[in-house]
C-alpha cells in the first residue's frame, strides 16, 4: 500500500501561482499529477519516472513544473500563469507499473490521494 496527501491547494487569480505537495508513504517508481473540474473527466497534468523522464500535458507545458525531492517521497507541482481553466480538484497518484508513455493516464495508477481544490478566477 502507498499512502499519498497532497496540500497546497487555494484559491488565486489569474496569472498567479501555486505550488502543490504530495507527501508519499513509499518510494514508487511513477508519480503524477493529475487534476478533475465538475462535469469532466480526470485528465494528467504531469508525470514523472525514478529516471527523472517527466511529462506533461500540452495545456501547462511552459507553465507547470512536476518535481521530487531526492528521497522521492515528495512530489511537487509548481503551477505558475495559472488560468480560469486550471480550476479543479488536483490530485496525486503513484504506482510501480506504469511505463514512461502511461504516464499521463489514470487509469494506470492504482494509489491516489484525497485532492486538493485549487481555483483560479479571471
Amino acid at each position: 500500500q502507498v499512502q499519498l496527501v497532497e496540500s497546497g491547494g487555494a484559491s488565486v487569480q489569474a496569472g498567479g501561482s501555486l505550488r502543490l505537495s504530495c507527501t508519499v508513504s513509499r518510494y514508487t517508481k511513477y508519480m503524477g499529477w493529475f487534476r478533475q473540474a465538475p462535469g469532466k473527466e480526470r485528465e494528467g497534468v504531469a508525470g514523472i519516472k525514478n529516471d527523472g523522464s517527466i511529462r506533461y500535458a500540452d495545456s501547462v507545458k511552459g507553465r507547470f513544473t512536476i518535481s521530487q525531492e531526492n528521497a522521492k517521497r515528495i512530489l511537487w507541482l509548481q503551477m505558475n500563469s495559472l488560468k480560469p481553466e486550471d480550476t479543479a480538484t488536483y490530485y496525486c497518484a503513484a504506482d510501480e507499473r506504469v511505463g514512461y508513455s502511461s504516464l499521463l493516464m489514470p487509469r494506470n495508477y492504482k494509489f491516489w490521494g484525497q485532492g486538493t481544490q485549487v481555483t483560479v478566477s479571471s
